[in-house]
């Protein structure tokens, strides 16, 4: 059956027939010919389930459903602290069940068995059970203690030295060398983790990935006084670089840094050069410099130029204002991401390529995701049909060099063809554009599959706006898709009937500093000035929005917003609202969404699984809903379900209620409310662990979602649903006397 190719063609019976039957049915209009399809269609179904059920017995391509039936032949067990699957009714769902029961994990476990006890065993569950990288670290083989001279021991630890600079560096990591002494607490604990015992191994792993970053434009720090100063990010902040990792060939070999999704330690990067930097490696670097055509000596090309390995020079570039490095050679920070040339060297600019770490794929970046092809809406038969869509590459290789051509030449012919797509094909760097669309139009500037342009909008007019602008007086549609905005907002003006942003970065602040603060934090990403029907934000992260819409003649905005994050850069400053009025003209909905500010709006219809670090202030309070959500006590909100602190309130009431103790109820309400606060690794874009909830936020934020993963921006990510997985199969394979845990390495 596997060769089996089926033909799901509708005349696949009406060609079986002979010629002379098939010209008969012709000459009679073709009854035979539609009754045959019919039949065909059916016979299509049933081939099709036919094969699917043979497919169905094999783990490798089963359907979802199947997995978990497949696992009771084997005698898979399933982590039920990771919580129990549901019926496979959403999309939500569907993806939980995925995680709850891996399907790699279901093939595995036999293979399993048969290595149980294996220290190579315990990554590779780490990846089946649970998605991510790891390394697994025996710590018996660490502990200090007097060697026998009989038996010496040379791979186990020493005692530190000082001059070793490269083991000090690796100190209480996952890569640890050096002795030490021995520390009783279980390395399973779910309070404090111990680790350098005898019976205890750990498993690290990493919850951040690596993204790469293909030939973009370095940023110049000439504007702070530093011409021979850049930085990788063209966002001018400092960020590590990751490594690109290594898959293994070896089964039983134990992963090393090169296999491992971590940051280029400026150690390793000047002792291992050659396997990091160079073309399709964790970092490359080119010079932008001219030369003469040769036809033409007066005319000047602007080439890369890689810059070769022998002219790197691996530097801690903390204090670059002092640091100059040989003429004709590069000094490289890949613990800051910073790059100083020689004062007498003058490029045109720098541009790389280079990797760094996020927790998943939001936000512009170069990594897979699925682009939606906008159709043309039918006519009623009689009527011309539409035009196919106006669609320009943009880029070096594409059909137009910058967005402002593309759109010259759709404006030749959109009276014809109303819906356009700007495709750009690299990962460059672009300048604003001024739109202006009317009714039934409709234009979406995208980026292509697995690159990452950035539209860049630069403050050329002092007082005056550079945004990227889109207007209309009768309406039509714009979509921004898989780009990064900087230096100004994006505004939009007039009728548009819907605005739609997805996989998009819109800088909070506009800009950031080189410690990732904002360079303008009052300033909105996104202005909405009595604009729009409709806002769709998916997948993004957008700084503050600020709607402006005449509150009596015209119904609320309707914006919806999933998996994303709204930053207006402190719990302080307005996340969502409206310039010079109380609250913003719209109503909302969000979902699986963390908002960093404070949101003044007309009425939530619906918000679940998000966190809200500001307080939330709604007009109608009659009107939605919200649950599954953190919100702040002061916060003036639609009715709330299993919301927090709503739910460790009631706890404490109940467990303190009676009249003699409100002092004693006011404290623990208080003590309560402050555990449950949401805590992240980090608040400030640019950072690695920006928005990742920390390893000491409370169980109730961490798994207080509808379907106990965490609330807010990586709800799908489903961590606490990994790590119950993890701890599950580490349980079940561990060798009798030895305990592991997990432990989170990023």
């Amino acid at each position: 059956m596997n060769g089996v190719v089926t033909n799901n063609s509708s005349d696949r019976l009406y060609n079986l027939l002979p010629t002379i039957h098939r010209k008969r049915d012709e000459e009679l209009g073709g009854p035979l010919r539609d009754l045959l399809r019919v039949i065909a269609e059916q016979v299509n179904v049933v081939e099709e389930d036919i094969l699917q059920l043979y497919e169905n017995w094999f783990i490798e391509t089963c359907q979802d459903w199947v997995v978990p039936y497949i696992g009771d032949l084997v005698g898979y067990q399933i982590a039920h602290e990771a919580g129990e699957p549901s019926s496979a009714s959403t999309a939500q769902a569907r993806l939980r069940n995925k995680i709850l029961i891996p399907r790699r994990d279901v093939a595995n476990t036999i293979q399993s068995r048969r290595r149980r006890g294996t220290l190579a065993l315990l990554e590779e569950l780490a990846r089946d059970a649970a998605g991510w990288p790891a390394r697994a670290v025996e710590f018996f083989r660490l502990l200090c203690f007097t060697q026998s001279l009989n038996h010496l021991l040379l791979e186990r630890g020493r005692t530190v030295d000082l001059r070793w600079m490269d083991a000090l560096d690796l100190l209480d990591g996952p890569f640890d060398t050096l002795a030490h002494t021995v520390d009783v607490r279980s390395v399973a604990s779910r309070r404090t983790v111990g680790r350098y015992n005898l019976s205890n191994v750990g498993v690290f792993v990493w919850r951040l990935r690596e993204y790469p970053v293909t030939k973009s434009q370095a940023a110049n720090r000439e504007n702070e006084g530093l011409p021979h100063a850049y930085t990788f990010s063209f966002l001018g902040n400092d960020g590590p670089l990751y490594a690109r990792t290594q898959p293994e060939t070896d089964p039983m070999h134990i992963a090393d840094e090169s296999n491992l999704p971590v940051q280029i330690r400026r150690r390793a990067f000047e002792k291992h050069k050659e396997l990091y930097y160079g073309e399709n490696k964790s970092l490359h670097i080119w010079k932008e410099v001219q030369h003469a055509e040769p036809a033409e000596p007066e005319r000047e090309k602007v080439e890369l130029t890689p810059v070769p390995a022998d002219r790197i020079i691996p530097a801690d570039l903390s204090d670059w204002e002092r640091y100059r490095p040989p003429q004709g050679h590069l000094a490289v920070d890949p613990a800051l991401g910073r790059i100083v040339i020689h004062p007498a060297d003058s490029p045109l600019g720098l541009w790389v390529s280079y990797r760094y770490g996020f927790s998943a794929d939001i936000g512009g970046g170069e990594y897979h995701r699925p682009i939606p092809q906008p159709t043309p809406r039918p006519k009623p038969p009689g009527e011309p049909q539409p035009a196919p869509p106006f669609k320009k590459t943009v880029g070096e290789n594409g059909e137009c060099k910058t967005l402002k051509e593309a759109y010259d030449q759709w404006g030749k012919v959109r009276q014809t063809t109303p819906i356009a797509i700007f495709e750009i094909v690299d990962s460059g760097v672009y300048d604003p554009l001024n739109i202006t669309l009317k009714k039934g139009e409709s234009l979406s500037i995208r980026a292509a599959d697995r690159v990452r342009p950035i539209i860049y909008l630069p403050d050329k007019r002092r007082n005056a706006p550079d945004s990227l602008m889109v207007t209309s007086k009768t309406g039509g549609c714009v979509t921004l898709d898989g780009l990064l905005v900087a230096g100004r907002g994006v505004s939009i003006k007039g009728a548009i009937e819907q605005v739609k942003i997805r996989h998009c970065t819109l800088t909070p602040g506009w800009e950031i500093t080189h410690d990732c603060d904002p360079k303008w934090p009052a300033k909105p990403s996104l202005d909405l000035n009595d604009a729009c029907n409709r806002v769709v934000i998916e997948h993004s992260i957008v700084g503050s929005i600020q709607i402006y819409k005449n509150e009596v003649r015209q119904d609320p905005l309707s914006l919806n917003i999933s998996d994303s994050v709204i930053d207006a850069t402190s719990d302080d400053r307005e996340a969502i609202g409206a310039p010079n009025c109380p609250r913003a003209h719209a109503s909302l909905r969000i979902a699986r969404s963390t908002v960093i500010g404070q949101v003044e709006i007309h009425d939530i219809a619906l918000a679940e699984d998000c966190i809200f670090t500001g307080s939330v202030t709604v007009t109608r309070r009659q009107a939605g809903c919200m649950r599954f959500c953190y919100v702040p006590p002061e916060s003036r909100t639609p009715r709330r379900f299993n919301c927090q602190p709503d739910l460790v309130d009631q706890a404490v009431n109940q467990k303190l209620g009676r009249p003699d103790q409100a002092e004693a109820r006011l404290r623990a309400r208080a003590a309560e409310r402050l555990r449950a606060q949401p805590q992240f690794n980090s608040a400030r874009f640019g950072k690695p662990a920006y928005c990742q909830l920390s390893d000491s936020c409370a169980g109730e934020i961490k798994r207080g979602a509808s379907d106990e993963s965490e609330m807010g921006v990586f709800h799908d990510l489903f961590q606490p649903q990994r790590a119950a997985n993890l701890r599950a199969r580490l349980d079940e394979f561990m060798p009798a006397g030895m305990e592991a845990g997990i432990i989170f390495a990023s």
